[in-house]
């Protein structure tokens, strides 16, 4: 397997939450840490972190306690989506990988060292991104070529309001799908509360 990179993470925890009726879901709890924990966890090898959204006392007590190069950042408009907050947060990051993630990704800490390999041993690839155990994208569950990253950003122009799934277009990408070394759950968000009393159950049968 090649070597796990050096990385910077870029991690996207602002956004309405409308499906979970306005709540703020990077804090919503799941067993005995917050969603925004899980992942911030789950990167604890990056170089550097970057939280765009709100702030954060929870990432900048994170940041201070493990001694990581935490940064904390907002897109604009607040609340502008998933591009814009790329947008916000790239140019925080210096590393030539980064690996970006939604905040709503409990498990996802397991799929990191994964990803990573993986954009590594392909060198004509510009992301890696996870799949559900179905096949379908999570587009923000990747690890990116900062260099391919900063292109599409840039080329996408004004970045209010677009979809995250428009970084993909033209992108060339390989997919990381959950299998026999990768549980089928650990590209599970939480955008809805039954995905969120989901996670919940599964913490509490792993602690049972």
């Amino acid at each position: 397997m090649p070597a796990t990179p050096v990385f910077d993470a870029l991690i996207l925890a602002g956004g309405a939450a409308a499906r979970l009726d306005g709540a703020d879901k990077p804090a919503l709890r799941v067993g005995r840490h917050s969603l925004l924990r899980h992942v911030l966890d789950g990167v604890a090898g990056a170089r550097r972190i970057v939280v765009v959204g709100p702030p954060r006392r929870e990432a900048a007590e994170f940041g201070a306690r493990c001694g990581a190069d935490l940064r904390l950042c907002q897109e604009q408009p607040p609340g502008g989506g998933p591009v814009a907050a790329l947008a916000a947060g790239l140019p925080e990051t210096e590393a030539e990988v980064v690996m970006v993630l939604a905040a709503d990704l409990p498990w996802v800490g397991e799929a990191v060292p994964k990803l990573l390999s993986a954009l590594s041993g392909e060198s004509d690839t510009d992301a890696v991104v996870l799949t559900d155990a179905g096949g379908r994208r999570n587009y923000l569950a990747a690890a990116w070529r900062r260099s391919a990253l900063t292109a599409v950003v840039g080329d996408l122009g004004a970045p209010e309001g677009l979809a995250a799934r428009m970084l993909y277009r033209s992108a060339r990408v390989v997919e990381v799908r959950p299998g026999r070394d990768l549980p089928e759950h650990v590209g599970e968000d939480c955008d809805t509360w039954p995905d969120v009393a989901r996670a919940r159950g599964r913490c509490e049968e792993a602690t049972s």
